[in-house]
């Protein structure tokens, strides 16, 4: 079959990722396109130069410098507005006070102009005084260094063409990156007030009780966290699997000298066939692991970590049980059960839950070589329950460290 190279009248499936650095972390955050027009849809003119006459399989990079993708930054971006003019709410109807660091929907801001209601547009509240607080409308990732990877899925030729709406898709690349770092280098205030408030505040014995052996996310999103345990974690080495049920979304391929399950259900961590031991454990009650310094060479935690009342306690504990070197992995989606998760979590950005995870291996001051990565717009599975209803696979994000060699 002869292969078709990208020309004005093809389509193509492309994942782009953006690379980029801030405060010593490392982000990569991928979108994958399935129907790129390229008749009609929008790239950077050096971009597409170069993907023109590309092969499914072809892979390019390309560099791009403060101002090429995103707006350099500018002063005039940036407002004080009075306190009395900032007029959000708590999802509880209680009074939204905005914290340093966090990004918030520029609807709630009255006076400014361009601004109206309803407007979900971000911004980056960076200061706060008895004047109000300053409200930065810059892209977060304004100034930097970025560059984006190119990999050519599959190029197929275009039977007729109807028109429709051209797609921007690196603009579409560019919305989220930036809002898991922090600004200016200071610490995001993420666990100001009840962050770690939950719906139900009973004991989290009786919600884990019945086993729930289903999958949380889909099968495609479960291949992607999969590929980056893979990636991540050391052939032959030790791994935890903290807060884990009845699978533990290892590559098969993967050769582990022991997995060790930690979990709530005792009925759930039995059905997992990859543990070579298990233990029950509720961390919110006894964040102290009951295991040995270094005793791990890699500890993951998969869709969990929202449910973390004592997050603090758990990352530094989990520093102490990893060997010298070994990674702690956490990953999530956006799917969680609402009534356990704390309620910071539920009020971030998804992008932001990055930033939030960071600052937890920040704090602990154990841990180094941090990076994060997401991964939106693979097509959800047809044989997915939600098929009919999404077409998209649960978005991924990843948050990693490595444990200090002198900690």
């Amino acid at each position: 079959m002869k292969m078709i190279g990208i020309n004005d009248d093809s389509l193509a499936s492309i994942e782009f990722r953006l690379n980029w650095e801030k405060n010593d972390v490392h982000h990569t955050d991928a979108v994958y396109a399935q129907r790129v027009n390229f008749w009609r849809d929008l790239f950077p003119a050096s971009l597409r130069r170069k993907l023109m006459g590309s092969y499914a399989g072809d892979t390019l990079s390309q560099p791009f410098e403060p101002g090429d993708l995103v707006a350099l930054p500018d002063e005039r971006q940036r407002h004080t507005v009075p306190h009395g003019r900032v007029e959000g709410q708590r999802a509880d109807g209680s009074p939204l006070t905005p914290s340093y660091g966090r990004f918030y929907p520029r609807g709630i801001l009255r006076g400014v102009s361009g601004v109206f209601r309803g407007n979900i547009d971000p911004f980056r509240c960076t200061d706060m005084d008895d004047a109000g607080i300053r409200a930065d409308f810059n892209h977060p990732l304004a100034g930097l260094d970025l560059r984006l990877d190119v990999q050519i899925m599959e190029v197929r030729d275009k039977f007729e063409e109807h028109g429709g709406t051209a797609s921007d898709w690196i603009e579409q690349t560019l919305t989220g990156p930036g809002m898991q770092s922090r600004y200016n280098g200071s610490a995001t205030r993420f666990f100001e007030g009840p962050a770690f408030e939950r719906d139900d505040p009973n004991d989290d014995r009786r919600f884990y009780e019945r086993p729930r052996l289903v999958q949380h996310i889909d099968d495609q999103a479960i291949a992607t966290i999969s590929g980056l345990y893979g990636r991540l974690i050391p052939p032959g080495g030790r791994v935890l699997d903290l807060m884990s049920s009845w699978t533990s979304h290892l590559p098969e391929d993967l050769a582990t000298a022991s997995v060790t399950g930690l979990g709530m259900n005792t009925a759930e961590l039995a059905a997992n066939a990859r543990l070579t031991s298990y233990d029950v454990h509720d961390l919110n009650r006894t964040p102290r692991l009951p295991y040995p310094e270094a005793s791990f060479d890699a500890v993951i935690c998969t869709v969990s970590l929202e449910y973390l009342t004592r997050p603090f306690e758990v990352f530094a504990d989990v520093a102490r049980v990893l060997a010298p070197g070994g990674v702690f992995v956490v990953t999530f989606s956006d799917r969680w059960f609402p009534p356990k998760a704390i309620r910071v979590w539920k009020e971030l950005h998804p992008f932001e839950r990055m930033g939030m995870v960071l600052e937890l291996f920040r704090q602990s001051e154990r841990f180094t070589s941090l990076a994060t990565f997401s991964s939106q717009g693979r097509p959800r599975p047809e044989n997915d329950k939600y098929a009919d209803r999404m077409l998209f696979s649960d978005p991924v994000f990843g948050v990693w460290g490595h444990r200090q060699p002198n900690s």
